[in-house]
């Protein structure tokens, strides 16, 4: 079976080319964190209200959008949803004013929002047989985004080039990328679903388990990826200036399984490897925690890295194969319930910087960082239980066909 149908090539390529920018901007603050601490003289408090300020409205966005991609289409809300990436980047940290930074977060936070829910909708359209492998292949570009990203912070800052111009070069391509999307053909919205009410969908279990999944998920990734730098440089001593390169690790494991995901499991159904590997994030947390409290041993950091990399190798397939699933049990109203359930998401990663942040001011970072490690546990139960509810419908679909 193709991986994508050679009409949709084209197209395929400039959302990956999107997809990659996309995760560069998810990221680039926790790549960034410990050299904001320390030139805007934040404490860890006014740093989670400005990621949360971002992550609200991403997910009033995404609930949004999945209502604007019905009625406009994904190409119109795609590019208006780059024009607020832009705009929020191209003045993010232009000032230590943490007010301004936090509505500049939010700006960003609801380009952030339309690109996600615009862009996952056009992957399912074009994967009929819902075989999971395209839209795994697209979160592989949000994955090499996310390590392109903080990859270029450490190498401005080493090289002498303020860390802040990295937020101005994404403001640039965002409207590049924007330009180039006037003139993409892309998939219209699905068919039959123009009728519906959503009454349907919220009578679902898979609705809420798919939110609440991401719930779990978002704010697991992008917690410890906002988070791991200055864990890294409180807990073992690493050196700040090269701290930014840890970030890029963690997506380094999640871009080793979305890209090896496609080409190992072929065959197979596209939650095959679902649990296992949300399993492996859980493990890979604990540990990396009761390393911490032996950071005096000799390989205690690069025993972490290690456990940093597995932990984005768990956490690889999570997202993709959740809006897999989604879209199987929602042929109809796809976009709304790819909205609902990345509103989930985006509900997660304002929640968890709160949690996060009160939690390390109060009792210390070690104790904030284990927070991701009981929620890692949580999000693998979550889908364990999501993956049965799809199956055992899609089951009934076919024995209904098949009478």
């Amino acid at each position: 079976m193709q991986l994508v149908e050679p009409r949709h090539r084209g197209l395929f390529f400039s959302i990956f080319a999107l997809f990659t920018l996309f995760g560069t901007s998810m990221t680039i603050f926790g790549a960034t964190l410990p050299r904001i601490l320390a030139s805007f003289h934040w404490d860890y408090l006014a740093a989670g209200i400005v990621i949360a300020a971002g992550a609200v409205a991403y997910f009033v966005s995404t609930f949004v959008s999945g209502r604007l991609v019905k009625v406009w289409g994904a190409k119109p809300t795609i590019l208006l949803a780059l024009a607020l990436i832009a705009a929020g980047l191209a003045l993010f940290a232009a000032t230590p004013d943490p007010l301004t930074n936090t509505l500049l977060s939010a700006l960003i936070g609801l380009g952030q929002g339309g690109v996600e829910v615009s862009l996952n909708s056009a992957i399912l359209r074009i994967d009929p047989h819902n075989t999971g492998r395209p839209m795994n292949l697209l979160h592989g570009a949000f994955a090499v985004g996310a390590i392109l990203g903080p990859l270029a912070v450490g190498l401005l800052t080493q090289s002498g080039v303020d860390w802040t111009a990295v937020y101005r070069g994404l403001a640039a391509l965002s409207a590049l990328l924007a330009g180039l999307m006037a003139f993409a053909a892309l998939p219209p919205v699905e068919p039959q679903a123009a009728g519906e009410t959503h009454a349907p969908l919220a009578a679902h279990p898979a609705y809420w388990l798919s939110a609440l999944a991401l719930f779990l998920y978002l704010g697991v990734e992008l917690g410890v990826s906002n988070w791991v730098a200055e864990y890294f440089v409180v807990v073992f001593a690493y050196p700040p200036e090269a701290s930014a390169v840890l970030v890029s690790l963690f997506w380094l494991g999640v871009l080793a399984g979305r890209f090896g995901a496609p080409m190992i499991f072929k065959g197979a159904q596209p939650d095959a490897a679902l649990v296992g590997l949300a399993a492996l994030t859980t493990a890979s947390i604990a540990a990396l925690m009761g390393l911490s409290y032996a950071p005096g041993a000799p390989i205690a950091a690069e025993l972490g890295q290690g456990l940093l990399f597995l932990a984005g190798l768990g956490c690889s397939v999570y997202y993709p194969t959740v809006m897999t699933l989604v879209g199987k049990c929602f042929p109809q109203a796809q976009s709304q319930a790819v909205g609902f359930a990345a509103t989930g998401g985006g509900v997660g990663s304002f929640v968890f910087p709160f949690v996060m942040s009160w939690t390390a001011q109060a009792w210390g970072i070690r104790a904030g960082f284990a927070t991701y490690g009981i929620f890692a546990a949580a999000m693998t139960v979550v889908v364990l239980w999501l993956a049965a509810v799809v199956n055992r419908e899609s089951a009934g679909r076919r024995l209904a066909s098949a009478g």
